[in-house]
């Protein structure tokens, strides 16, 4: 059983063509993308490359701490046994293919994520971070989609100044930002004021209840399928959009999902009309 799911994964991962301006390419390495197993192989390889090349080093206490979130790291190191430059050595010799950048701290802070780490003599405090390339943009209040998409960014930022262990002065700030960002985009200040009003007193009471709940998902054109929608409201059913005016939409090739099944590639099934038995195949053939 081990090696025919062996074989069955081997084959799947080796489905990582892809097709750009009528030329089909296959990579010599990786995985493909936006696949549904992609993101559990890459996880599986990057845990057995720290288990076997990085779990040393942790125990000589070399690196004082280690965490991952999917591709970045953080690492506090001991100076008194290693530096920067020979942990940048070590991990770039573990696997021929990945090269690692490393960023060092810079007056006595460094990010990762989202967060800015800001070392003090006998603490270290956090900030939000952002990058010095963010626009600040986000979807346009006026913009004709679904206000619960319209309002996700600033639900996300309000959670997470509140949520984090920041400093008044600090949370003040990033309050005074949201702010900003919302006037930019054209949202009226009230609407954000009571966003964070919600964010903190919701309970998670809320939470558990709404995982009993079902979905039902409705295309949105304008705000009058909201009196569709709201007949919903005293049921156990939640609603959710999906919008027609996405700017994937707009751009893509007129000729997008226009390819005849019989030239598509990949895992085929092909079905017996008069025994009802069933080949399931594989093609790697993408034009006649």
């Amino acid at each position: 059983m081990t090696t025919q799911m062996l074989m069955l994964l081997e084959t799947v991962l080796q489905q990582n063509y892809f097709s750009f301006q009528n030329n089909t390419y296959q990579p010599e390495k990786g995985i493909s993308m936006e696949s549904p197993n992609s993101n559990t192989v890459a996880e599986i390889f990057l845990q057995h490359l720290e288990n076997t090349h990085l779990k040393h080093i942790l125990e000589s206490k070399h690196i004082i701490f280690y965490t991952r979130y999917i591709d970045d790291i953080l690492m506090i190191y001991n100076t008194k046994y290693t530096t920067p430059e020979t942990i940048h050595q070590h991990i770039n010799k573990t696997n021929p293919n990945l090269q690692f950048t490393p960023s060092q701290e810079h007056k006595n802070s460094i990010s990762f994520l989202d967060l800015l780490l800001i070392r003090q003599p006998d603490k270290i405090e956090i900030d939000i971070y952002r990058k010095p390339t963010t626009t600040d943009t986000t979807m346009n209040c006026t913009s004709n989609q679904p206000n619960e998409h319209k309002m996700a960014a600033y639900r996300c930022m309000t959670n997470r100044m509140t949520s984090l262990p920041l400093t008044t002065d600090r949370k003040e700030a990033e309050w005074q930002k949201i702010l900003s960002i919302a006037e930019n985009n054209k949202f009226p200040l009230h609407h954000i004021t009571k966003l964070k009003r919600y964010t903190q007193h919701k309970t998670h009471a809320d939470k558990t209840h709404d995982k009993n709940k079902k979905w039902a998902i409705f295309t949105f054109h304008s705000p009058k399928v909201r009196k569709i929608t709201n007949l919903f409201k005293q049921s156990d059913i939640k609603i959710a959009f999906k919008s027609t005016n996405m700017m994937h939409q707009q751009t893509r090739p007129k000729n997008y999902g226009m390819t005849p099944d019989h030239n598509k590639s990949g895992i085929y099934k092909l079905k017996c009309k008069t025994c009802n038995k069933a080949y399931i195949g594989q093609t790697s053939r993408i034009y006649p």
